[in-house]
């Protein structure tokens, strides 16, 4: 095999086979430079494996702060994961290094057209245009914000790809791509595209609803699982399918859910996640308890695409069961404690040094729960004391912990985090003033 060959099939965004990721994997060992090991962290993204992928990131950032392709390729690896606010931050720390870098300015207009930010995404798309009048995906982007008959001005259409699969992060160099090139303007837009989703899930009798964002389906045999609707759209713009063809296939794959696990399976799969008292209107007829402070514990099922809530009629299995079951599947998953520092957002960007803030982020929803097992209060023990800390769970993909109530001032959750200020102490978790 030839490397350089691999490396083209990486900027290309197919998928390596075994033997070609392991040549690369080698090759960024020996190399020890960024070029490799960020060649490699892109491979681990198009094969699926992106919480992999980002642990290699982190440490490129780490060692190489002032590369360019290293931070593009960092909020590649974070909007896989829809972990958007971070994301954004990586993209600003690209603008720092290089203010007018195209595929940067691209990623942040869509990101500020699912905000609703209009404006702000019509000057950073114009900042794109006067370097480069030619460029399709801005101009994409500007046809948009007009309001091109049969596009989404609501960051839908071709360019909502940029956010969920980093199609302009890839290597520093817009990727050639069919989601990214050459597709016709009449593209359904996003608004389209859930409508005649939802027409599907009726038409073959499946029970859902919608919440925002999220599409909550409740498959004919199964847990009840949720799925993000941008993600959704995403898929079928890169697809290039017929919209009927793909949101007919699509409906039938969620209608029958991830497949129902056998007791043996989910007992090996669950994982406990906190959520607020009121998410019981919404995982309707999941399986749940009480929890801490106020909270209540559910239960998940990991999957590539969904997310699983398991349910109370549990394959016949005692709640204890799961419950147990759960936590100690979640023990055995930890998570590393990073020292981060806020970011003017109202997010946290990690930071090479400690500042008094933690982040708990293993980005797989049970980061908060992590806060009340028995290996993070020893590690917290270890490496930040035995002193009581203030917790902000305002987003799912992680938890911040504090020494003073202060310094979680200025952090923005997301709409599906937990609103407030805790106290984590050894008795557990409560509510703080």
């Amino acid at each position: 095999m030839n490397l350089e060959a691999v490396r083209r099939k990486v900027e290309a965004g197919e998928r390596l086979s075994p033997a070609e990721l392991a040549l690369l994997e080698a090759a960024a060992a020996r190399e020890g430079g960024p070029t490799l090991r960020l060649a490699l962290a892109h491979a681990r993204i198009d094969a699926g494996a992106e919480l992999e992928a980002l642990r290699l990131l982190e440490a490129l950032v780490r060692d190489f702060p002032r590369e360019l392709q290293v931070h593009l390729g960092h909020a590649r690896a974070l909007l896989a994961l829809e972990r958007y606010r971070e994301g954004e931050a990586a993209l600003q720390r690209a603008l720092a290094l290089a203010p007018e870098d195209p595929e940067a300015l691209k990623v942040l207009a869509v990101l500020a057209l699912r905000r609703g930010e209009r404006a702000r995404a019509a000057e950073l798309v114009a900042r794109v245009l006067r370097a480069d009048p030619l460029d399709e995906e801005a101009r994409l982007l500007e046809a948009e914000l007009a309001g091109t008959p049969g596009e989404s001005c609501e960051a839908g259409g071709t360019t909502e790809s940029v956010v969920a699969r980093g199609e302009s992060v890839r290597s520093g160099t817009r990727a050639p791509s069919e989601a990214a090139a050459g597709r016709d303007m009449s593209a359904a837009s996003r608004a389209s595209f859930v409508d005649a989703l939802i027409g599907a899930l009726r038409g073959q009798g499946a029970l859902h609803r919608v919440e925002g964002e999220q599409l909550w389906v409740q498959p004919r045999q199964g847990p009840l699982s949720r799925v993000d609707l941008a993600s959704l759209h995403a898929g079928f713009v890169a697809s290039g399918e017929a919209l009927e063809g793909h949101v007919s296939a699509l409906a039938a794959r969620l209608r029958e859910g991830g497949g129902e696990a056998s007791a043996d399976e989910l007992l090996a799969q669950v994982l406990p996640v906190l959520r607020p008292d009121g998410f019981v209107t919404r995982a309707f007829g999941s399986l749940h308890r009480e929890g801490p402070a106020g909270l209540r514990v559910f239960y998940v099922l990991q999957d590539p695409e969904l997310v699983r809530y398991v349910p109370r009629e549990a394959w016949g299995l005692a709640p204890e069961t799961v419950d147990a079951a759960a936590w100690r599947n979640l023990e055995a998953r930890p998570a590393a404690l990073r020292p981060v520092q806020r970011d003017e957002q109202g997010g946290v960007a990690l930071a090479s040094e400690t500042t008094g803030l933690w982040a708990v982020a293993a980005g797989d929803g049970s980061d908060a729960a992590r806060l009340l097992t028995h290996e993070l209060q020893a590690r917290l023990a270890l490496q930040v004391g035995e002193d009581a800390l203030w917790a902000f769970l305002g987003w799912r993909e992680l938890a911040v912990l504090s020494r003073t109530r202060e310094g979680l001032d200025g952090l923005q959750g997301s709409g599906d985090g937990i609103a407030g200020r805790f106290v984590l102490e050894r008795g557990g978790l409560r509510r703080g003033a």
